[in-house]
């Protein structure tokens, strides 16, 4: 089983910029599929971004197109999210999570969990 570490979260204004990394360690990490989802205070875990082993094929929710962007390193075994022009609404604990389906994005195949990252945006 992959082991995933989440990293980059923080406080900061509605318009700025974070990015979160996940590093990952155990079994091969070019095997999975890797993903961000998160879950905000009163809401239930969804789905973010993913992102294919080859990092060929990326997958956004609606709401975080044009703003978010999910890339890979797998020679640093590390997988980022860069998210541009924050709102408040995107306030949420944020999880990196690995899929062993690694050549397609299945959002309901992610079942290695880091422990999370918060990210608040203030307004």
């Amino acid at each position: 089983q992959v082991q995933l570490v989440e990293s980059g979260g923080g406080l900061v204004q509605a318009g700025g910029s974070l990015r979160l990394s996940c590093a990952a360690s155990g079994r091969t990490f070019s095997s999975y599929a890797m993903g961000w989802f998160r879950r905000a205070p009163g809401k239930e875990r969804e789905f973010v971004a993913a992102i294919t082993w080859s990092g060929g094929v990326t997958q956004y929710t609606d709401s975080v197109k044009g703003r978010f962007t999910i890339s890979r390193d797998n020679a640093k075994n590390t997988v980022y999210l860069q998210m541009n022009s924050l709102k408040p609404e995107d306030t949420a604990v944020y999880y990196c999570a690995a899929s062993q389906i690694a050549r397609i994005i299945v959002p309901e195949s992610f079942n290695a969990w880091g422990q999370g990252t918060q990210v608040t945006v203030s307004s």
